[in-house]
């Protein structure tokens, strides 16, 4: 992976932190950084997933809880990488990240970029999206910017090797239109690609035509003769009726 860039010189940046107003205005060039989820990223995973329900306008389907997130995520004898639950988080800053200091032994390279700014950015919740990261270099101005949720999956068609089903890609508002989602998607399907993954899979959403034409600019086939069916809630409770009641599953 490619190394921490270099800081900037005055000249290609400028930061106004405003305690005020509880924000921070980003011009010029903007660092990320992408990283794998830890058990100090749960609230904001929370909220992170709460705000996707929001977006798609689907807070009925908001089941979870920090306690089931954290069964999910962080479990004490996880699958191995990349085929249980796996989110990646992108994390942004005014200032460049240096390599990390802490070696977690997590089995991924953070990967370090710095993307030229058109418009200012400006972060509006400092506070409440401030990474709790620590990756030993006392850095405090690091910032969750969005995430990518994936994990293995099997299917017999077309497929001799597990493949990865793509679940979702979410950027909070101020970090959109900045090319993130093709460094965050773009990872993900770096990741299938050198570790032996056959496809990177997913539902792409119709209505949404903007994220309907990034797919497809990654390269990504869409299948128009399935469509996404789900058994769920009371019509899949109804066959465990039949269990219990001796009735069998077939």
């Amino acid at each position: 992976m490619a190394s921490a860039p270099q800081p900037p010189t005055l000249s290609e940046k400028t930061t106004n932190l405003s305690p005020e107003n509880n924000n921070v205005t980003i011009t010029g060039k903007i660092y990320t950084r992408v990283r794998l989820a830890t058990k100090s990223d749960l609230h904001h995973a929370y909220q992170l997933f709460y705000q996707i329900h929001a977006y798609h306008n689907q807070f009925h389907l908001f089941k979870a809880t920090e306690s089931s997130l954290s069964d999910l995520l962080f479990k004490e004898n996880p699958l191995p990488l990349f085929y249980g639950p796996t989110l990646l988080l992108l994390e942004v800053s005014p200032t460049a990240f240096t390599e990390p200091k802490n070696n977690k032994g997590e089995g991924f390279k953070p990967i370090f970029t710095a993307l030229d700014l058109k418009f200012p950015v400006v972060e509006g919740q400092v506070e409440e999206f401030r990474s709790k990261y620590d990756d030993g270099t006392d850095k405090r101005d690091v910032f969750i910017a969005g995430y990518a949720y994936f994990f293995a999956s099997y299917s017999l068609f077309g497929n001799d090797k597990p493949g990865i089903h793509f679940d979702s890609l979410y950027f909070r508002e101020s970090y959109r239109k900045l090319g993130m989602g093709k460094l965050l998607f773009g990872t993900v399907a770096s990741i299938a690609a050198n570790n032996g993954f056959a496809a990177v899979e997913g539902i792409v959403a119709v209505w949404n035509k903007k994220s309907y034409d990034f797919y497809v600019s990654m390269g990504v086939e869409i299948d128009d003769d399935f469509r996404f069916g789900k058994l769920d809630g009371e019509n899949l409770q109804k066959y465990a009726d039949k269990e219990k009641n001796g009735a069998g599953s077939c």
